[in-house]
């Protein structure tokens, strides 16, 4: 439900219809002829746009081993987070997009439907037989991927749910407390962590939770699952309906707007970056941070450099009226598309595919997951030890970590880790753990022209609902007034183009 496209993506799908006729590669959705797989060193450069999650472009260092290994030379766009979508739409409207884009998230890949049934990437379901490592990724995964059932990316795989709590234990153990495991106890961590001085300096300087303009990789879709809410949608009586109609959403909105009026979370979050969110964290402003239990070891690393007696632990199960509950992704971080206009040929198109193939070889997964043995890692036992130079690895290997294809579950061979700090290895367990506990979407398999068309701009009035009754702006009747917008102004129709496919469903 949190589909955003800007206003330069929607002016990006009219250009591109106009020309669409025109321009379209008459072999792209080909792909049926069974053939021996190209090498990839046949071809001289592969061109790549990828995000880039870091302050600075990374060193040649990763880019230039792989050359030497697999023969072809990279020419990569590294484009930074906060405008790779107007940069990737930019370049779809010129048709000047490299032979492999990555796409941004999840989201972005639902907004592209319509290009891709147009033609404008490559159908490779059914080459992908032909490559003895891309035929490992999961069929189930790979068909989240698909539009009309055809499967045009390869994708990055991610844990189902990384959600839980990391807190500051050592605010915890001075106050007596231990990890919460209902949502009375969470509430009451929050309220000693703003009202018990838990830095022990003797001023009320402190605040439970810190959170960010985000709805749902902030944390009021974990918190949410914790009360009961839908993932998305949910069945009752039969029947689909988005999250915000359940009782449960409502009840997690009350406890928000406690927190936010006895002064428990950051008073300005539906106007905070994550890096803002992320640094009231590692200041010890704040003493929960709820979003992926693994980032736990650059929050640690960070936070002792401003207190080195500051330490974290993590928590992932938190009983609500329906037991122990967490919300669940689709099984992938983001994917990798191959645009018709920058490939030619089904030929070329091999010769692509064989790269990826090479990358989820363990030598070049690990590569791109862990770095340069003796360098950015030693093996102790056949475990992974990071170097304790974090920003070495920043440097040279974590941007490479965007052009990553499967993971763990699909490659052999994947080097675990050993990070010398129990708090992550525990974070790792507790990520695994989850599996037993998810929610998932039930609309993933199904679509709604109503919202592929208009879904991004009517979910804003309920983003902009639930902030308001929050923040105490609006009452329920308020709130209800929009869902009553949303449903008037197409929401309905989204909920019956739904339905229509929940009850055919096999």
């Amino acid at each position: 439900m949190n589909r955003k496209p800007s206003i330069l993506f929607m002016l990006t799908i009219l250009v591109l219809m106009t020309v669409l006729t025109a321009c379209a590669n008459p072999l792209a959705g080909g792909g049926g002829v069974s053939r021996e797989s190209a090498k990839v060193g046949d071809r001289g450069t592969i061109t790549i746009m990828a995000n880039l999650h870091t302050p600075e472009v990374p060193s040649k260092k990763i880019e230039q081993w792989l050359e030497e290994k697999i023969g072809s030379e990279l020419d990569i766009q590294w484009i930074p987070d906060g405008s790779y979508e107007e940069k990737f739409n930019a370049s779809l409207a010129t048709e000047s997009l490299p032979e492999a884009v990555y796409l941004k998230n999840a989201d972005m890949l639902d907004r592209l439907r319509d290009p891709i049934r147009n033609g404008m990437f490559w159908e490779i379901g059914p080459m992908l037989k032909d490559f003895p490592n891309l035929q490992k990724l999961k069929l189930e995964v790979l068909q989240n991927t698909s539009v009309d059932g055809k499967i045009y990316a390869l994708y990055q795989e991610r844990p189902l749910s990384r959600q839980g709590l990391i807190y500051r234990k050592d605010w915890a153990d001075r106050l007596g407390l231990e990890a919460p495991q209902t949502i009375d106890g969470f509430y009451h961590m929050l309220h000693q962590f703003t009202y018990g001085d838990p830095d022990g300096n003797g001023l009320q300087d402190t605040f439970g939770l810190t959170d960010r303009s985000d709805l749902v990789y902030g944390s009021f879709k974990t918190v949410s699952t914790y009360f009961g809410t839908p993932n998305g949608w949910g069945d009752e009586a039969g029947k689909l309906l988005p999250e915000f109609m359940f009782q449960e959403y409502r009840d997690t909105m009350n406890f928000y707007r406690k927190l936010h009026q006895e002064g428990m979370m950051n008073q300005d979050f539906p106007v905070t970056a994550k890096a803002d969110q992320l640094d009231l964290f590692i200041s010890g402003k704040a003493g929960v941070y709820i979003g992926a239990m693994g980032d736990v070891y650059n929050l640690q690393i960070k936070a002792t450099e401003v207190n080195p007696l500051a330490v974290f632990d993590v928590h992932n199960r938190i009983a609500g009226p329906k037991g122990e509950r967490v919300w669940a992704s689709i099984g992938f971080g983001t994917v990798v598309l191959f645009p018709t206009s920058s490939i030619q040929t089904e030929e070329e198109l091999r010769e692509v595919l064989s790269f990826f193939d090479k990358l989820m070889e363990p030598e070049f997964a690990n590569l791109l997951r862990w770095g340069i043995e003796g360098e950015h890692y030693n093996l102790d036992n056949g475990v992974v030890v990071p170097t304790a130079d974090i920003e070495m690895t920043n440097k040279d290997v974590k941007p490479y970590q965007a052009i990553e294809i499967g993971g763990p579950l699909t490659i052999m061979g994947y080097l675990e880790s050993n990070f010398d700090m129990g708090v992550k290895d525990k974070a790792e367990t507790l990520t695994l753990d989850n599996n037993s506990i998810l929610v998932h979407d039930p609309t993933w398999p199904f679509e709604s022209n109503t919202f592929n068309e208009r879904g991004a701009r009517l979910q804003e009035y309920i983003q902009d609902a639930t902030y308001q009754y929050i923040l105490g702006l609006i009452d329920e009747a308020g709130f209800q007034a929009e869902v009553d917008r949303w449903l008037s102004e197409g929401g309905q129709d989204i909920i019956d183009e739904y339905n229509v496919s929940y009850r055919s469903a096999p």
